[in-house]
């Protein structure tokens, strides 16, 4: 039986990989295309913009994994049945639920690779990939560090140790130079809230740092014309759906103790969490189909119809992620019912087969 499992799993496995490679070129190159009108403008060309798309890959492998497992599955599955392999197997014994357990074991393989994907890489690339392309375009020299994020703005640098939602900051240090790199002035805001194209400072501690001496002061609130924006600021927060699990939680903790709306990052937080088992749900759907309704068609027809079946259930996530958000659905009820709908479709092919 480890024959049969290795022979299986390879193909299946392989299957998956050529389809992953093809999914992730294909929106690749669609994403290149859109990035290359924006060459030219600040610091930003074109070996940069092959270099910000190629950091995104990982991050696009995430999002088509479950399709490329559906596919390859039924790609890899589809190719025994056209050679006549697997009626070979029922003919000498070999149990449905014995091939189900084979196709099963490959799709372990697959959710141990979503997972590094998901949570190792994906996350690290793309947060430097904006963090690259927004420093190009804007000319500014920004860097995040474990002290917080770094800017250089005209003649000062700035340190913002927390970004929040809402283009809103919290603990900023602003350091302004003169033109011979001598310290001017250093202020530090309790709180920032960008309005009407500057950002308005509360809590605000000041020091002129003079020929002859020191002055501090301190503020309620004052107004600072920057060079930075939010969609600079913005980069360096990752989108929830590519923060790492624990991260995650974190936030979302955070958010709950300061009172705010974390309906967005708890539905991202559930769907990682799902997703390798939503894997595993693509791999068992592709044996029923195979078997069933997708036995004598050829490759080209179960392409389609798993295409069909992958943009689904894209679709049907989009959807109750954003009813759980409108609708204050639960999170965990929202980012769990495309695969267990899923899970049903296959169990009941499965007893249709049978």
């Amino acid at each position: 039986m480890r024959v049969l499992d290795r022979h299986i799993g390879t193909s299946v496995l392989m299957s998956i990989l050529m389809t992953l490679i093809i999914l992730v070129a294909l929106v690749g190159f669609i994403t290149l295309m859109d990035e290359l009108k924006d060459v030219g403008n600040g610091d930003y060309q074109t070996p940069d913009a092959f270099y910000y798309v190629l950091l995104l890959l990982p991050r696009r492998a995430y999002e088509v994994f479950p399709m490329a497992v559906l596919l390859g599955s039924l790609v890899g599955l589809g190719g025994l049945a056209s050679h006549s392999e697997l009626v070979a197997m029922r003919a000498a014994g070999v149990s449905l639920t014995r091939i189900i357990g084979s196709v099963l074991k490959a799709g372990l393989l697959a959710m141990l690779v979503v997972l590094v994907i998901g949570e190792a890489i994906a996350p690290n690339t793309e947060q430097y990939a904006e963090r690259m392309r927004a420093s190009k375009l804007s000319q500014q020299i920004t860097l995040k560090s474990k002290y917080g994020f770094w800017a250089r703005d005209g003649g000062s640098f700035v340190n913002i140790r927390q970004i929040l939602p809402g283009s809103q900051l919290r603990d900023i240090y602003i350091y302004e130079f003169s033109e011979e790199r001598e310290l001017r002035v250093s202020t530090h805001a309790n709180f920032a809230q960008y309005q009407d194209g500057r950002w308005l400072l509360r809590g605000i501690n000041q020091t002129r740092f003079l020929a002859d001496r020191i002055e501090s002061r301190q503020l309620d609130e004052a107004t600072w014309d920057s060079l930075l924006n939010p969609n600079i600021l913005n980069v360096v927060v990752v989108s929830p759906t590519m923060l790492p699990v624990w991260g995650l939680y974190q936030y979302i903790d955070f958010m709950h103790e300061n009172g705010q709306e974390a309906t967005t990052y708890e539905v991202a937080f559930w769907s990682k969490v799902i997703m390798p088992l939503v894997t595993l749900v693509m791999v068992f759907l592709a044996v029923p189909f195979v078997f069933g309704v997708l036995r004598t068609v050829g490759i080209g027809q179960r392409i389609f119809a798993g295409s069909l079946l992958g943009l689904a259930f894209f679709l049907l996530n989009k959807v109750f992620s954003h009813l759980a958000v409108v609708y204050s659905l639960n999170p965990l009820f929202a980012a769990a019912v495309p695969g267990l709908l899923f899970l049903a479709i296959g169990f009941w092919f499965v007893r249709r087969i049978h």
